[in-house]
């Protein structure tokens, strides 16, 4: 397949003027009234109409998009946390309504006009989501919602706010993981501490967050007529092809397949270190004794040997990586910088891929601090990138971006896919084979904590009324069916506590299922390419993500040549094939 690599150039403004400031009402409120007045009598103005009301939910997201990222790169910029709160109170809840009313016309309209005999398929997926929309929309959840934005905000600014003060040091707690690489067992343990002493440190003020976020969401699914809000949640994310059922049954699969594989593992760790007990602190140490993997400097040397990774695969990949910087950068997006790499104090946990809609230019913010794991965050933030960049030319706005769960196939098939290249990060042949072997084990080890997460989001909403005890109880008992084979004797509240790290949480309910299912699909084109060769693999792949989310979700699967299911029998299968990879690579 061909591509052309996109050039960073806005694509031209039709209805939307270049110029337009969409964080600010004044300039939307004009034009989203001249789309609900705009006489429209033919499906060619129908279709004009649908670009242009495209073009405007484009320059709108864009500018929620800046606000975000800058508020995320730097927590304690009160200005930038000022626009963001401003973006959330002032704009997007006076847009949800006129956001409804634009619906309503566009299914009036092609309900009236249909559109063109070519177009029935095309817009399936379209006329689908908006049909969903228009029968959730609920006036009175707009100010439920945005009160959530801001608590989401409140989470990522107590979060970003958490340092510690070891061996000297004030340090970010990204930048302590590297202590649990370290061979000295003593240093390990009290990294390990100091980090969950300072977790708990804020238990009490993130507990009263989760707590105020589990009833409004609550309030927001029985006002749209859900008797709570997993119902609510799977149709407001638009999962039309999968349901509670289907997640059930995964988290039955990897409890039978998974689980079990994973302790093994962890057990064998146990031995080969000569311990009588596994604690936290020795899942991460090589357990032959080796230094730490440390692949890079800085995100600089992360960026520019990632590009060399991507190269290696495929150079049409590397193409479109190398129109996003140099990693250097760390300004946020200001000035259109389209990557914020390296761990600092003050920036927000976590790491993600947000693409500027108008400009239609990804953006990648990460906590590099110089680990093996940074190394992965980077190539699966830039499996994200590309899937924006191949979608870029799409002309309708709602398909440019895809269902979250084939996201996440563009983002963890490039972290399996780039295996045989990331002797880029690791010239020896020792540390190479230590950290392909990592990654493959890290594809099972993920789905164990996967399930947990998502098993926890089913028990909090069925149980919306539960205490804050009764909810650390439950997460533990889940644990004890899905977590990792290590002894938790004198650090209980620690265990307790392991859920409020996981941001999604607060910020993304109900999203991180996707994380398995996709899991599943990168595997299968992992082992696409073990078969019948990486070209072929990236070849499936860039044809499938220039799809955008064109089509239904089981299409997109087929379109990489691969099977859409999470039930036993894949997994199975799929858990089977990594262990026998794994069997033929030294530890």
């Amino acid at each position: 397949m061909t591509i052309t690599t996109p050039a960073f150039t806005s694509p031209p403004a039709h209805f939307v003027p270049a110029d337009a400031d969409c964080a600010r009402w004044e300039t939307i409120e004009p034009l989203a009234k001249a789309l609900l007045e705009r006489p429209v009598s033919t499906t060619n103005e129908l279709e004009a109409w649908i670009l242009d009301r495209g073009e405007l939910e484009a320059a709108i997201s864009e500018a929620g998009a800046n606000l975000y990222i800058s508020m995320t790169c730097d927590t304690e910029d009160r200005p930038a946390q000022a626009a963001y709160t401003a973006f959330v109170q002032d704009v997007q809840p006076r847009y949800k309504p006129i956001a409804f009313e634009l619906d309503r016309r566009q299914a009036d309209l092609t309900d009236r006009l249909g559109l063109p005999a070519a177009g029935g398929q095309r817009y399936e997926v379209l006329a689908r989501a908006i049909k969903t929309e228009i029968e959730l929309f609920r006036a009175e959840n707009v100010p439920l919602q945005t009160e959530l934005a801001l608590l989401g905000q409140k989470y990522d600014q107590i979060a970003g706010a958490m340092t510690v003060r070891f061996e000297g040091e004030e340090r970010t707690l990204p930048q302590m993981a590297r202590y649990q690489e370290e061979t000295d067992r003593g240093l390990r343990e009290r990294a390990w501490r100091a980090v969950a002493d300072r977790r708990l440190a804020d238990k009490d003020a993130i507990d009263a967050i989760f707590d105020e976020m589990i009833r409004l969401r609550t309030r927001v699914a029985v006002n749209a007529g859900f008797p709570d809000y997993r119902g609510y949640a799977f149709r407001s994310m638009h999962r039309f092809d999968y349901g509670e059922h289907q997640c059930r049954d995964f988290h039955a699969a990897v409890e039978a397949r998974v689980v079990p594989m994973v302790r093994r593992l962890q057990d064998q760790r146990r031995r080969t270190l000569g311990l009588d007990t596994l604690r936290p602190w020795d899942l991460a140490v090589d357990v032959k004794g080796r230094p730490p993997l440390r692949p890079f400097k800085d995100g600089r040397e992360l960026f520019a040997k990632s590009l060399a990774v991507f190269r290696r695969l495929d150079p049409r990949l590397a193409d479109m990586l190398g129109t996003m910087g140099d990693g250097s950068e760390a300004r946020g997006s200001r000035g259109g910088a389209s990557l914020d790499l390296d761990s600092r104090r003050g920036k927000a946990p976590g790491g993600y891929q947000y693409n500027r809609d108008r400009a239609r230019r990804p953006f990648i913010f990460m906590n590099a601090a110089g680990l093996s794991g940074d190394v992965e965050t980077m190539l699966h933030e830039a499996g994200h990138a590309f899937h924006s960049l191949l979608a870029r030319d799409e002309p309708l706005y709602p398909y440019r971006s895809a269902p979250i769960e084939f996201c996440e196939v563009a983002s963890m098939s490039m972290e399996l896919l780039t295996l045989p290249h990331i002797a880029e990060f690791y010239t020896s042949p020792d540390d190479l084979a230590r950290a392909t072997r990592k990654q493959i084990e890290r594809t099972v080890v993920l789905l164990p904590w996967i399930a947990q997460v998502d098993a926890f989001q089913f028990w909090l909403y069925a149980n919306h009324d539960h205490t804050r005890d009764r909810r650390d109880e439950a997460f533990v008992e889940l644990d004890g069916r899905f977590g990792a084979a290590v002894e938790w004797s004198g650090i209980e509240p620690v265990r307790r506590n392991l859920w409020q790290r996981q941001l999604h949480l607060f910020s993304h309910p109900f999203y991180y299922i996707e994380y398995g299912i996709a899991q599943l699909g990168a595997l299968q084109l992992w082992l696409l390419s073990l078969e019948k060769g990486p070209a072929h693999a990236v070849d499936a792949y860039l044809r499938a993500m220039s799809l955008g989310g064109s089509r239904p979700l089981p299409d997109l699967f087929r379109a990489a040549g691969l099977t859409f299911d999470f039930g036993p029998s894949t997994v199975g299968r799929l858990v089977d094939r990594v262990e026998q990879e794994l069997d033929r690579l030294p530890e």
